[in-house]
C-alpha cells in the first residue's frame, strides 16, 4: 500500500494525494441514503497525463478508480463500493475555448456549472448554457454524464445530448477523442455522420472512462426572461395541460410540481412556465399565446393563473435554491429522490404513487416533473427529506425509494441516475440481449474491471 501511496505522489505531488482517515471520510458518502464505504487513496490530478498515469497505474494493480465531480448525485453513485481510488476532478477546472460563432465551449472534466455561467455572463453575455437545479459546484462533465437536465432540456432534451465532443482516459490508459475533435480541432459536432461513441460514455456512471474534457452547445442568451404559475387541483388534467403548452414551442422550461407544506400548496398542481424574449413585445405575446391555450380550463373553472409576484424572485434563480431547503424542513439536511424518466400521460399515476409512499413509510414528500424535449418525455421527481441523525427514517426513506423505483420500471419508465441496487432491477428487467451487449462494451473497454466496479456490474 505504501508504494501506491508512493506512486500516486510522483504522479500528482504531494498535494493531490491523500490516505487520511477525516478525507477518507469524506469521499466515502453522499449526501443520500446509501451506507458509506471507504476508499483508500483520493487522488486530485491536474492534467490529462496525470489521469492517464493513474489509470495505468491502477491497471497494474487492479486497483478500483471511481471518477468524481462534486459527489451531489445523491444515489451513492462515487461511493467507492470496493475501495481503490477516488479519483477528484476538481483541479481541472479551466475553460479552454468558447467558440461564440458556432456557440460552443470546451472545458475541462472537472469545470463547474458555476464558473462556466459566471464565464459566460462576464465575457460572452449573449451565451448561456443549460444550468441544472443543482448547487453551482456540481460538475458540467459529471451532470452530462449522468443525462442531467437544466434550465434548457424542454427545449433541446438532456444535457448530454448537448455534448459536442470529449476526451476521454479508457480504463486501459488509452487518451481517445469522441466527435468532431477526433478529426480536427473544432468541437463543433459529436460526428452525426459517423457512429456516436459518446454513448459509450455518457450514462455508464464512470465505468467506461474518465471524461477529462468535454464540448458543450451554447445558446442564444435573451435579454428578458419571465415566468407564469398556473394551478390546477384537477390532476387528471394535467397531462393535456402539457400537451397544449408543449404544442406552442415557445417555451423555455416547464416544471409541474406539488407538495403538502406550506399548507398554501396542498391538494394543489403548479405547472410553472419560463419564457424568453428580446423584447418586451415578444414577451407579450408568447404570455398571451400561453394565456390562450389555457383558457379553456379557466373558462371551466378548473385552473387558474397564480400571482408570483410574492415569490418570483426564488422562482427566477438559477439553480433554485429552494430545492436543497426542501433537505431541512425535517431538521436533518437529508434529501433524496428517485426520478423516473417517463411519458406525459402517466403523471396522474406517480402523483398518486408518491402521496401513497408519503405516508405508507412515514416520510415528507415534494413533487415535481420537468418536460424533456418539447413534452416527448418528463423526469417526474419522486423526493423525500429526511433527518441525516435518525437511522430509521433514513431506512424508511431508502425503502419508499427502492419502491418508487420498482413502480417506474413496472409503468415501463427508466429510472434516472439509479443507484447500484437500482441497476441490478433495471439489469433483470432489461432485455437479454441488451443486457449481453452491455456486458460485451464494459469487457471490452474496461478488461481489468477496475473503472468504479459495483456499478452496472453484469454477473456472467
Amino acid at each position: 500500500m505504501s508504494d501506491i501511496l508512493k506512486a500516486l505522489i510522483e504522479i500528482v505531488g504531494e498535494r493531490g494525494v491523500s490516505n487520511t482517515p477525516e478525507e477518507l471520510w469524506f469521499y466515502s458518502r453522499d449526501p443520500g441514503v446509501l451506507t458509506p464505504h471507504l476508499p483508500d487513496y483520493v487522488v486530485a490530478p491536474r492534467t490529462t497525463e496525470e489521469v492517464r498515469k493513474i489509470v495505468l497505474l491502477a491497471n497494474r494493480g487492479k486497483i478500483p478508480v471511481v471518477p468524481m465531480g462534486n459527489g451531489m448525485s445523491l444515489t451513492g453513485l462515487v461511493i467507492p463500493l470496493k475501495g481503490g481510488i477516488v479519483l477528484d476532478m476538481k483541479r481541472m477546472d479551466k475553460i479552454l475555448e468558447v467558440n461564440a460563432m458556432a456557440r460552443y465551449a470546451v472545458v475541462e472534466g472537472g469545470t463547474s456549472q458555476g464558473v462556466l455561467k459566471a464565464y459566460l455572463q462576464e465575457h460572452y453575455p449573449q451565451l448561456r448554457h443549460s444550468i441544472p437545479d443543482a448547487p453551482p459546484t456540481t460538475t458540467i462533465a459529471a451532470n452530462a454524464a449522468l443525462h442531467g437536465q437544466g434550465r434548457l432540456t424542454q427545449q433541446y432534451g438532456f444535457n448530454s445530448e448537448m455534448v459536442t465532443g470529449l476526451e476521454v482516459v479508457l480504463p486501459t490508459g488509452e487518451i481517445c477523442l469522441i466527435g468532431s475533435p477526433s478529426l480536427g480541432p473544432y468541437w463543433f459536432s459529436r460526428g452525426p455522420t459517423m457512429p456516436d461513441l459518446s454513448a459509450l460514455f455518457l450514462g455508464w456512471l464512470g465505468t467506461t472512462g474518465i471524461i477529462t474534457k468535454i464540448g458543450l452547445r451554447l445558446y442564444p442568451n435573451k435579454k428578458i426572461r419571465d415566468v407564469e404559475l398556473f394551478v390546477t387541483d384537477r390532476v387528471d388534467l394535467i397531462p393535456d395541460i402539457l400537451y397544449k403548452l408543449t404544442h406552442l414551442e415557445i417555451l423555455e422550461d416547464v416544471n409541474v410540481w406539488f407538495q403538502p407544506k406550506p399548507l398554501m400548496f396542498q391538494g394543489n398542481f403548479h405547472i410553472t412556465l419560463y419564457f424568453t424574449g428580446d423584447t418586451e413585445g415578444e414577451i407579450t405575446f408568447k404570455r398571451r399565446m400561453v394565456w390562450d391555450a389555457l383558457q379553456e380550463y379557466m373558462d371551466s373553472k378548473d385552473g387558474g393563473f397564480m400571482s408570483v409576484q410574492y415569490m418570483k424572485e426564488m422562482l427566477m434563480e438559477m439553480p433554485q435554491r429552494g430545492i436543497a431547503d426542501f433537505a431541512d424542513v425535517p431538521k436533518g439536511g437529508g434529501f433524496e429522490y428517485s426520478g423516473p424518466i417517463t411519458i406525459l400521460e402517466h403523471f396522474p399515476q406517480y402523483a398518486a404513487k408518491v402521496v401513497e409512499l408519503a405516508a405508507k413509510y412515514d416520510v415528507l414528500y415534494a413533487s415535481s416533473a420537468r418536460l424533456i424535449s418539447g413534452g416527448h418525455c418528463m423526469m417526474f421527481s419522486i423526493s423525500f427529506a429526511f433527518n441525516r441523525n435518525d437511522p430509521a427514517m433514513m431506512t424508511r426513506v431508502k425503502h419508499a425509494l427502492d419502491e418508487a423505483t420498482a413502480f417506474a420500471l413496472e409503468m415501463g419508465g427508466i429510472p434516472w441516475k439509479p443507484n447500484f441496487m437500482e441497476q441490478k432491477m433495471i439489469m433483470e428487467k432489461m432485455d437479454k440481449n441488451a443486457l449481453k451487449l452491455l456486458q460485451m462494451i464494459k469487457k471490452n473497454l474496461d478488461p481489468q474491471g477496475i473503472m468504479n466496479p459495483g456499478n452496472w456490474e453484469v454477473n456472467s
